[in-house]
């Protein structure tokens, strides 16, 4: 070390990943394929690279910041979402690709929502008495109505939405089984308890898909464990969009939101 120069010290303490990159360099660091890489590059998602004499691929730290972002967006909310974002930022339309970004945060919040409700339908379901069946069957829409004591149209206004599913007679009369009565008694039951129907129509729905409302509930709880790893991952993929993002895209920061003001 007592050999080099002030400038060869100062090189040999900066990190590996500091300055040019060679493609198969970038692609180690962001554990993708050097293909990867020059596909990337070629669709916008990262910035195109800079070329030695002979025509090398030169990358540097920016070009490995867009691609883990990529790479961890892309694991977030799918290839598509993840490269429409990039390519908005490579681009120079910051403004889009947070809109797109905080469309991906709204989708899960929805989502969240969506299982909340879900969650409170099928626990209200799995706690009913069951239905007594009906004498005969298969029963028209007139006599199921009087048997759980709603109007046809109530029920017709049901099936609108997707709750019932009666199916039909040659004839066009519609013909509920046994299965289709339990279905018009459960949503019966749930809209006194102020349920909304497309959220009873989800939970008969996946009902039906499980075989019963504690099987669905288990099935609501996994799918709320996919969305909590899913906004962890795109909490992560945030942060390495965030060292992408910097004031030459809008500037400098406002001064009132710049906390170390004052």
């Amino acid at each position: 070390m007592e050999g080099l120069t002030p400038n060869c010290r100062e090189k040999s303490r900066k990190p590996s990943n500091y300055g040019a990159m060679r493609p198969i360099d970038l692609a180690r660091a962001a554990g993708v394929s050097q293909q990867a890489v020059r596909n990337y590059e070629a669709q916008g998602i990262i910035d195109s690279a800079a070329r030695t004499a002979h025509g090398y691929r030169v990358y540097e730290q920016r070009h490995l910041d867009q691609l883990r972002a990529f790479v961890a967006l892309s694991r977030a909310v799918g290839h598509a979402t993840g490269a429409s974002i990039l390519t908005a930022v490579v681009s120079g339309r910051t403004a889009d690709a947070l809109d797109a970004l905080d469309r991906a945060h709204g989708r899960i919040v929805a989502d969240r929502e969506t299982i909340h409700q879900l969650d409170g339908v099928l626990r209200a379901a799995a706690h009913l008495p069951p239905d007594p069946e009906p004498a005969r069957v298969p029963l028209t829409v007139g006599e199921v109505a009087r048997h759980i004591g709603v109007t046809a149209a109530t029920l017709r206004s049901w099936e609108r939405a997707g709750a019932l599913r009666p199916r039909r007679h040659h004839t066009g009369h519609r013909e509920y089984t046994p299965r289709d009565v339990a279905d018009a008694r459960l949503v019966h039951l749930l809209r006194r308890g102020h349920f909304p129907l497309p959220q009873i129509a989800l939970a008969i729905s996946r009902i039906h898909g499980d075989g019963d409302a504690t099987t669905a509930l288990q099935q609501t709880a996994d799918w709320r464990q996919r969305l909590n790893e899913q906004s962890l991952a795109l909490l992560h993929a945030s942060a390495e969009l965030a060292k992408c993002i910097g004031p030459r895209h809008f500037g400098s920061v406002p001064q009132h939101l710049d906390r170390s003001q004052g």
